[in-house]
């Protein structure tokens, strides 16, 4: 099994007390200003997909649909997570670093 580099940062970010998860939450820290970049599932529904779509255009907070909610769910210790917020820049930085290698990977092949 391939080790997912982003998913470890979100385990990190969870361990050292830097996630909002669950809608509520992670809605509150992108309006609060708190979250650096938010994480969505890639299996929520179209509905979810443009709700966050549209908060994250609206207060300048990168999105990203990545992974499953179970996996999500799993990197932090919960069955499972349909979104998240990162509120450390060195950690959301690292996330967003990864996906964007991860996509870049599967370009080039």
């Amino acid at each position: 099994m391939k080790q997912d580099k982003v998913l470890s940062y979100i385990g990190l970010a969870m361990k050292s007390g830097n996630v909002m998860s669950g809608t509520y939450a992670t809605e509150k820290a992108v309006k609060e200003q708190k979250a650096y970049v938010v994480i969505v599932a890639d299996d929520v529904s179209d509905n979810t997909r443009e709700r966050y779509s549209k908060m994250s255009k609206n207060y300048h907070v990168p999105v990203y649909f990545y992974s499953s909610k179970e996996e999500l769910g799993h990197a932090i210790g919960k069955e499972y997570r349909a979104s998240m917020a990162i509120v450390d820049k060195g950690l959301a930085d690292a996330i967003i670093q990864n996906i964007n290698r991860e996509v870049a990977d599967i370009w080039q092949k």
